[in-house]
């Protein structure tokens, strides 16, 4: 779909379908059919959103094509790092203020420092009842999913090279890429911290540090691993398939860890700061058909909808096998950045 046709399509406002974090089942079970925005009722009224920034601009594209098709709906949106804005929500509610009506972070750790201060609200039954189970938080809404994963070069390496432990990474011979200043980066060492501890996650960071090359942010280490300066790096799937879509050619292509960290399947989210059914009702558009559909064919971020294609170049979700966790622990990253800093790794 064009972006003027999903613009046209942003008409109103109502309820979506499903989500998954063991993607291996969630993606199998079906749930209701994704709401299309032209069966939504119109948003009237004024809200203020707490953007944080990602994407390329995308997310930035589908508010503009909400508020273009809701003429008496008033979006003040203020942007920054995801990471700042929920610190910034939980400063502002201890000096009793309140500016923010929506938080739209990329990262759920960061929805995590929010939600563990009290301060979202509950969602309501209609919009909870959409989300698998194992993607099912009382008060924040999962919009795009995103999968750890090990781009590799094809001209180096076979996929069968590669160990499918992320722990064994450490100890193989492989050359690799990481971005450890980098948000999503800092949340997959968070989750190794809550799967393995901290002790082993120390180990790791050490191991993988005197064979890391290091790069700004995960582009980076996919466009590092194609052009053949290292093995193998660690990112979110979204790089790669960006990559090769533009360069079908590429040397490039994605292996999976099984069961830990390396597999990770991180979310960005929203939720609302009050009970204003306008604030709920706006979480719903990020649900719809179109809005999951676009996001899917142009950021390659995993549509947490039942019906929508995913993205191309995705490998079937079957295979992957995510660990277990809840998502908000992720918010616990100041014990990470401590132990990154005392290994040398930031």
């Amino acid at each position: 779909m064009e972006r003027r046709t999903f613009i046209q399509g942003l008409a109103a406002l109502g309820v979506i379908g499903s989500l998954p974090l063991p993607l291996s089942q969630a993606f199998a079970n079906t749930v209701t059919n994704p709401v299309s925005v032209d069966d939504l009722p119109k948003l009237k009224g004024d809200l203020t959103l707490y953007l944080g920034r990602g994407e390329g601009g995308l997310y930035e594209n589908v508010l503009q094509a909400i508020q273009k098709n809701n003429p008496d709906f008033n979006l003040a949106i203020r942007r920054g790092p995801t990471a700042a804005l929920a610190n910034t929500i939980v400063a502002e509610a201890k000096a009793g203020v309140k500016r923010a009506d929506l938080f739209w972070a990329v990262d759920s750790g960061a929805i995590g420092l929010v939600t563990d201060a009290g301060l979202a609200k509950p969602l309501p039954d209609d919009l909870s009842a959409q989300l698998q189970p194992q993607f099912k938080y009382k008060d924040w809404a999962p919009v795009t999913g995103r999968i750890r994963t090990l781009p590799f070069n094809t001209s180096r390496l076979t996929k069968d090279q590669i160990p499918t432990s992320i722990m064994e990474i450490a100890d193989s011979d492989l050359s690799i890429g990481w971005a450890p200043a980098y948000a999503s980066f800092q949340s997959f060492v968070t989750a190794m911290r809550i799967l393995q501890g901290d002790d082993k996650t120390a180990k790791w960071l050490k191991k993988v540090k005197k064979r890391a090359k290091t790069y700004a942010g995960e582009l980076g280490v996919v466009m590092g691993v194609e052009r053949g300066e290292v093995d193998i790096g660690f990112a979110n799937h979204y790089y790669t398939l960006r990559l090769k879509s533009g360069k079908p050619d590429a040397n490039l292509d994605l292996a999976f860890t099984q069961n830990d960290a390396g597999c990770l399947v991180n979310a960005s989210g929203i939720l609302t700061l009050n009970s204003d059914p306008l604030a709920t009702n706006f979480m719903r558009y990020l649900l719809s058909k179109e809005v999951q559909g676009y996001l899917a064919r142009e950021a390659y971020e995993i549509p947490l909808v039942n019906g929508i294609a995913q993205p191309d170049g995705l490998p079937s979700l079957s295979s992957v096998s995510p660990p277990k966790i809840d998502l908000t622990q992720l918010a616990d990253l100041q014990p990470t950045i401590d132990l990154m800093r005392s290994n040398g790794v930031l």
